[in-house]
């Protein structure tokens, strides 16, 4: 897709000052897209907003298709007539300059079910909308409530040790489930629909704004995850529904035994028979919910690194060929066919990060996808790739993300080497290195520049949101309501106006 110039800000809902514990779909979204737009930035990217489960990671939800219930904003259920200020009063005491999901969890699913409890004593105002999301969404919505219920059921543990009958989506069992947990599948429905209610209109209120949401696709999914467990033909799954293999990376300098993620992989032959239904209604799907879809780890659709289940380092494993050509081909003319309107081209942005080899480059051109270039990792000499001068216009440049250290934080602990030559290509002294590397990324020739809110703050390294290699304290940084000020509005917009974004 050919994407005009412009920019945009890297902030997950999560991150947004709120007074219950984590950011949300509430007033203060509103004002970060009315603060947005004020910089003439026209892009708002965030991470996944599936339902996160294991290390509170929006990279593993229990669903593709479902949103995250923690950010449902307890303002606009007291507007709905669904909770009380009391109810919310009692939410007040939460940290407000980070999350704390271990405190946060349990209070907001008190809050979420007494919502319901109110829905169901006073359905009137809501049930024929709600009637209407849930027949509109069964196709997922039916699988992923009655796997909610089923785990709340059996203690919150992976569908993997269930009776063998419901592991198995034996009928006889599925009814009996859904029959004595009606209660609990339409509470987790009632759920979805309240998100997605405030979702869309946060979406609505964003693009009459100018602006358009760029939101994230992991190419993996979790394994505790309704998608698996509702269709187990379509991973490679032994026949007592366990991972035969999972995803991962193999060694590298940063890691001496790899990375093993552990989601299972696509049997994609499987895929490839109903002409990727899945896939396709993944991405209908998602369009339904972001202008512009980021594909996570797109090298693997090229091809992807196998390793044995069985196995607890990735120091085993094999290359395998992805479906590549095949699967964008058939989102190509599914999106064509104008199932979904996106213009010119795909609306999808691939990070191509890591070890792209010839066949990456081939699907990316392929398809005139642009990849991703990180200005933070481009300081090892002039021919480093993410340098400006190397970039092409058809590309989305960054600061960083998400996943790496902030600006200022990596300067502050870069090797002298990488920081002298940082300071010599930019003409800087480094008392304003996280500003310096957006006006570096702001003047360049990509279409896109994207900078973490943390570099616009000029936050240090305790701002990181995700250390790859580290389970548990992620996720959690939040901005307060005074990081969104009229100065530091201007000091972007004349970026923008420098710079024809």
């Amino acid at each position: 897709m050919t994407f005009k110039r412009s920019s945009g800000i890297l902030l997950h809902p999560s991150s947004l000052p709120s007074s219950y514990g984590i950011g949300d779909l509430g007033p203060q979204a509103f004002r970060f897209v009315d603060w947005l737009a004020s910089t003439n930035c026209k892009l708002w990217q965030m991470l996944p907003l599936g339902p996160t489960g294991y290390g509170d990671s929006p990279y593993q939800c229990f669903s593709a298709f479902a949103g995250n219930p923690y950010l449902i904003s307890p303002d606009a259920l007291l507007a709905d007539g669904l909770l009380s200020q009391a109810d919310l009063d009692a939410m007040k005491d939460l940290p407000a300059s980070y999350v704390d999901f271990g405190l946060m969890i349990p209070r907001k699913l008190d809050l979420l079910l007494k919502a319901f409890s109110n829905y169901r004593a006073h359905p009137e105002q809501l049930r024929s909308e709600f009637d209407y999301f849930c027949a509109e969404n069964a196709s997922w919505l039916d699988d992923y409530t009655l796997f909610m219920a089923l785990k709340e059921s059996y203690g919150g543990g992976a569908w993997g040790g269930w009776p063998e009958p419901l592991r198995s989506r034996k009928k006889t069992a599925l009814r009996k489930a859904q029959t004595e947990l009606s209660e609990s599948v339409m509470r987790y429905a009632f759920y979805q629909f309240i998100f997605f209610r405030q979702w869309n209109k946060l979406r609505a209120y964003a693009n009459e704004r100018g602006i358009q949401v760029v939101g994230d696709i992991p190419i993996f999914v979790a394994y505790d995850s309704s998608d698996v467990w509702a269709h187990p033909d379509l991973f490679f799954l032994d026949k007592h529904g366990n991972p035969t293999v999972v995803a991962g990376v193999p060694p590298d300098g940063f890691s001496a035994t790899g990375q093993r993620w552990g989601n299972p992989l696509y049997n994609w032959k499987e895929h490839k028979k109903d002409g990727y239904a899945w896939w396709l209604s993944r991405v209908a799907s998602s369009l339904n919910i972001f202008d512009i879809l980021r594909f996570d780890h797109f090298r693997g659709f090229a091809g992807y690194y196998e390793i044995p289940a069985s196995h607890m380092t990735a120091e085993a494993g094999r290359w395998v060929k992805g479906p590549g050509k095949d699967l964008f081909r058939a989102v190509d003319k599914f999106l064509g066919d104008g199932l979904v309107t996106t213009g010119t081209g795909l609306p999808i942005i691939a990070e191509d990060l890591g070890l792209v080899t010839p066949d990456v480059i081939e699907l990316l051109e392929a398809f005139n996808l642009p990849g991703m270039k990180v200005l933070q990792f481009g300081f090892s000499g002039p021919d480093n790739p993410f340098l400006p001068h190397n970039y092409v216009t058809n590309c989305v440049a960054y600061t960083g993300t998400h996943d790496n250290d902030t600006a200022r934080g990596w300067f502050n602990a870069a090797e002298p080497h990488e920081r002298e030559f940082a300071q010599r290509y930019l003409r800087i002294d480094g008392s304003d290195f996280a500003w310096d590397l957006i006006r570096a990324v702001w003047s360049s020739v990509a279409d896109i520049a994207i900078t973490p809110m943390q570099d616009l703050l000029n936050c240090g390294g305790e701002a990181r949101m995700n250390f790859p290699s580290r389970l548990g304290g992620n996720w959690s940084w939040r901005i307060t309501d005074s990081d969104l000020h009229d100065d530091l509005a201007g000091r972007l917009r004349e970026l923008n106006w420098l710079f024809s974004r």
